[in-house]
């Protein structure tokens, strides 16, 4: 209130100075109406309306004073006054009003500028955070430190946890999580809170709660950057797992391939001891029995570990492709011809649409391949069922299919069986098994570029698929 006196007082001595001085000098009305004019400008210009206002109605007043002891010449009208104070008023409106708005959006533009070295400054420092640990309290930290906030609340939806900053006089864990779930974002004014759900793209992801002084564009922006670092820790977090599982996966395969051949040596004895003593004669019924349990055993032992062998041989990213043109007849009845043993009490049918078939491929691999996926029928098809294979060329592929008849293969097993010792929980006990087979198929398609894929129907029965492109592209035989 004094400072708006005193801003009253200085333009009101001002006009008494200029009054006087047109009074002494005799200067025309027009001359000395200008000059109070020059006096109420500045004051609504630095001011105010107000402070011009008193300064115009003491301009009239002082004008009217001083011209009372002025002989006049001619009679100045009583109007003359009110126009003149309307005048005055007019002015001191349109110039305050003036400099108000620059003021304020010199206060905007200030206030703006501000926020935008605070958000440079938050998003430079978000993008040196240290993503091996949980960016909720770095965030949470970095909010109430830069934008000067009083208290900071923040949900991470995907590790379910809140992250505080600054002084909350209440729990906040409860409203950051009902701002999540309940798709609140709002400002209110009277508490100084801003709520936001922090999305990623349309998938809310979070929550923020804030108690200051900020913006609603602020809050928008700064929610946004949080889900961007939401984002950055879960591909970080998953590019690590996956090198992870990789360097586990390379152990896992040298350990394999170390094993399968220390095991081969010893399992080749083995073998020979139990050849050796079947054919020496001279046994009674239970030790010949004891040596063809050793045998087959020892056999199954051996099929094992030419398995992992081939399994850890697949894995390795030296392998090579060893490409040849061959027959597509002549891989299936090599492959028959292999399994004879256990095909001996199964109905086997081989089906071709051009006895000419053939594929450029690695036949090993081709071979290994069609063992797996005839082997696999033959331990899960009903005794007495037929397993039929049949090869087709489909454009520029050649399409491998064994079918028989056994238990369905459920829905939800039908991607996951191709992984490694991965069985399906309804048939791991209907023989016996490793969970590797599958995947050896698998990899052995996926080298030459192929794909396999599985049908299962309890009438229509089981159907295995593998197809193989006849032309290989450029890097895919390593």
């Amino acid at each position: 209130m004094l400072l708006f006196i005193l801003e009253c007082a200085l333009g009101v001595v001002a006009l008494i100075l200029v009054a006087a001085l047109a009074h002494w000098a005799r200067w025309l009305a027009p001359v000395e109406a200008l000059l109070y004019l020059l006096i109420v400008i500045p004051t609504a210009l630095f001011y105010g309306f107000w402070q011009a206002l008193i300064v115009s109605l003491s301009a009239v007043v002082v004008h009217a004073s001083f011209s009372a002891r002025q002989p006049q010449l001619y009679v100045t009208p009583d109007s003359t006054n009110t126009i003149t104070l309307l005048a005055f008023v007019l002015v001191a409106l349109i110039v305050s009003r003036l400099s108000a708005r620059v003021h304020d959006h010199a206060s905007e533009a200030d206030s703006w500028g501000g926020q935008m070295r605070d958000l440079y400054e938050f998003t430079r420092r978000t993008l040196q955070l240290n993503l091996h640990v949980e960016p909720g309290p770095q965030l949470a930290d970095l909010i109430h430190e830069i934008f000067e906030m009083q208290a900071v609340a923040l949900f991470d939806a995907d590790l379910h946890r809140v992250y505080q900053a600054g002084n909350w006089s209440v729990d906040p864990r409860e409203m950051a999580q009902n701002v999540y779930y309940f798709g609140t974002s709002d400002d209110d004014a009277e508490t100084g809170l801003g709520r936001r759900v922090v999305r990623l793209g349309s998938v809310p992801v979070g929550s923020l709660v804030v108690r200051g002084e900020t913006s609603p564009l602020t809050n928008n922006a700064i929610a946004s950057l949080i889900a961007i670092t939401f984002d950055r820790y879960r591909a970080f977090a998953n590019e690590s797992r996956m090198e992870s599982e990789r360097r586990t996966e390379q152990l896992r395969a040298t350990v394999l391939d170390s094993l399968a051949h220390a095991y081969k040596t010893p399992l080749t004895a083995i073998r020979a001891a139990s050849t050796g003593l079947a054919e020496m004669g001279r046994l009674s019924p239970g030790q010949a029995d004891l040596v063809s349990l050793i045998d087959e055993q020892t056999s199954l032992l051996n099929e094992l570990t030419t398995r992992l062998l081939t399994t850890a041989r697949l894995d390795s990213e030296e392998v090579t492709l060893h490409l040849t043109r061959a027959g597509v007849g002549a891989l299936i009845d090599e492959v028959l011809a292999g399994l004879k043993d256990r095909l001996a009490s199964m109905k086997v049918a081989v089906e071709l649409d051009d006895e000419d078939l053939s594929l450029h491929c690695d036949r090993q691999m081709m071979v290994t391949l069609l063992t797996q996926y005839i082997d696999n029928a033959c331990k899960y098809s009903i005794f007495g069922t037929t397993i039929t294979v049949r090869a087709a060329r489909v454009k520029r592929e050649v399409l491998f299919s064994v079918h028989s008849y056994g238990p369905e293969i459920p829905i939800a097993d039908r991607e996951r069986i191709f992984d490694r010792y991965y069985r399906s929980s309804l048939n791991s006990g209907k023989a016996s098994g490793t969970g590797i087979g599958l995947s050896v198929a698998k990899r052995a398609a996926t080298m030459h570029g192929g794909y396999v894929w599985v049908t299962s129907d309890a009438q229509e029965g089981t159907t295995f698929f593998a197809a193989i492109p006849d032309k290989i592209k450029k890097g895919q035989a390593t």
